[in-house]
């Protein structure tokens, strides 16, 4: 193909000019059609100052939210944390993904607040999401550096307002909640409800519970499972007492994946407290029942069978001191039957629970007759 006196611009055989040029890495390609060497020129300087126009956006342009989030979590994929963060950030990367760091703040969230809200979600809850939000935005101004070195996000973020909380008290299970719960949740979902309830385990710990942490104990005839302290709130290794009810849905979860015990489409659960659970828990009347009142619910029948505090600790992993060196002694195999004892139904009927209504005062629901007062402190002796 012929070229023309201009680099960058030929003439084919049937006279049509193409523009075919490389500037400063980007291709420039346009078939002109049959116009004159001047106007291929002119048509040739425009695409040049395009290519400038846009070189010199790409260098100015400062990264999305998105952006920051996708290298957060890259950063964070050994956190044992990371699933329940990304969960967050799918959350807000609609509202805010396209947004420039720098225009994040308390007003370009409101979308995003008044929508959780509208859906029922707790101020707790969208305030973990704002929270994830804070740390993103406070790592891409103080650590994330582009090829120039100039910080992703110049300057420190806004700080972004929490929401009021209303602090809200343990809710223990009665038998009779339990059961009507637990029986609107899928088959993968109660697995793992039921394991917590008779482990007394932290979301987290269930969630990502692996096969590497479970250690044979021949004189009890069954295992346990060791949490490293990496892996544990307290930062000690915890030792994992399976109850019968416990072990069989070890036994269970046994061959469905090398790594988790409680996987789901190959991976490990990213949060128990899913939609599945909110729907059930909303079917059962249960709105104040949360996962973590499981690990309550564990805590209160240890204690209605009279289990002493300081096995409580060491089966809650409250406890100072740890069993993680010691997973063979006799002490497994006397926990285990203290473990066992909340299986009772009879003996853990009554539950104490405790409710804020407002002013001071008490007032006790249940088996004593105490004059109804509205808006005071109460407590509630519950029995199914």
């Amino acid at each position: 193909m012929p070229s023309t006196p201009t680099p960058g611009i030929t003439v084919n055989g049937t006279g049509h000019r193409i523009i075919d040029k490389e500037h400063r890495g980007m291709r420039i390609y346009a078939r002109l059609g049959l116009v004159s060497d001047e106007e291929a020129k002119q048509r040739l300087s425009l695409e040049l100052t395009r290519v400038e126009s846009e070189l010199l956006r790409k260098a100015n342009a400062r990264p999305r939210f998105a952006d920051c989030a996708a290298r957060y979590l890259a950063d964070s994929r050994d956190k044992r944390s990371v699933d329940v963060t990304a969960w967050h950030v799918r959350l807000v990367i609609p509202y805010i993904g396209e947004l420039e760091a720098s225009q994040i703040h308390d007003g370009t969230l409101q979308s995003f607040i008044g929508d959780r809200h509208a859906a029922g979600v707790t101020a707790t809850t969208i305030n973990r999401s704002l929270e994830v939000v804070r740390t993103i935005l406070n790592r891409a101004a103080r650590v994330y550096r582009d090829d120039y070195g100039r910080p992703w996000l110049e300057g420190l973020p806004p700080l972004i307002t929490m929401l009021s909380e209303t602090r809200r008290l343990p809710y223990p299970l009665t038998w009779e909640e339990q059961d009507r719960l637990f029986a609107k949740l899928p088959s993968h979902l109660a697995q793992m409800v039921h394991f917590a309830v008779n482990t007394g385990l932290r979301e987290s710990n269930v969630c990502r519970l692996q096969w590497t942490w479970e250690v044979a104990v021949p004189e009890v005839g069954r295992s346990v499972f060791v949490i490293t302290p990496e892996a544990f709130k307290s930062k000690r290794a915890h030792v994992v007492l399976l109850n019968d009810v416990a072990w069989s849905i070890v036994r269970e979860q046994r061959g469905k994946d090398p790594i988790w015990v409680f996987p789901y489409r190959g991976g490990p659960v990213a949060t128990m407290n899913n939609t599945a659970w909110q729907r059930a828990r909303r079917e059962a009347g249960l709105q104040p029942a949360r996962i973590h009142d499981l690990r309550h619910t564990f805590a209160c029948r240890l204690r209605a069978v009279g289990v002493s505090m300081e096995d409580r600790e060491v089966l809650l992993g409250h406890a100072n001191h740890s069993m993680a060196g010691h997973y063979a002694s006799a002490d497994v195999g006397r926990l285990l039957e203290k473990a066992n004892l909340i299986l009772n139904r009879e003996q853990t009927r009554t539950v104490l629970r405790v409710a804020i209504a407002g002013a001071s005062g008490l007032w006790i629901k249940g088996p004593a007759k105490v004059p109804h007062q509205e808006k005071r402190a109460h407590l509630r002796l519950v029995s199914p």
